[in-house]
């Protein structure tokens, strides 16, 4: 799961840094994307060491609820930014609204891999 952890926060970067060229450059907060990406690549990088790796992985997982409950908002305007109607701040909408998703997805693969551990734990005492 580190190394997932760490493929994610590189795909935040590059969302970050695209939104915010995309944008016009014109605001530091079309970079949150990219700031949440450095402390994924950080915890996934720390994860790697077996004393710490629960530990940065339940943080990362906490990471990304807040993530989520941040850039959800983006997937309230999506209908609209998909409809074609006119939005103040369309590159806002799609940014945020990938982070989301994407983060959806690392939430439930962190989950998941959370479960399986578990269970392998259980197992091997038994």
């Amino acid at each position: 799961m580190a190394n997932v952890t760490i493929g994610f926060g590189a795909a935040l970067v590059v969302l970050g840094l695209v939104g915010f060229i995309g944008s016009g450059a014109e605001s530091v907060t079309a970079l949150i994307p990219t700031f949440f990406g450095v402390v994924f690549i950080v915890l996934g990088a720390l994860a790697h060491a077996e004393g710490r790796r629960a530990l940065t992985m339940h943080l990362a997982a906490l990471l990304a609820v807040v993530g989520i409950a941040g850039s959800v908002t983006g997937l309230v305007d999506l209908p609209d930014l998909i409809a074609g109607n006119d939005l103040e701040r369309p590159w806002a909408v799609a940014v945020q609204s990938i982070m989301a998703v994407a983060l959806v997805v690392y939430l439930v693969l962190a989950v998941r891999s959370f479960i399986a551990a578990r269970r392998a734990r259980d197992d091997a005492a038994a």
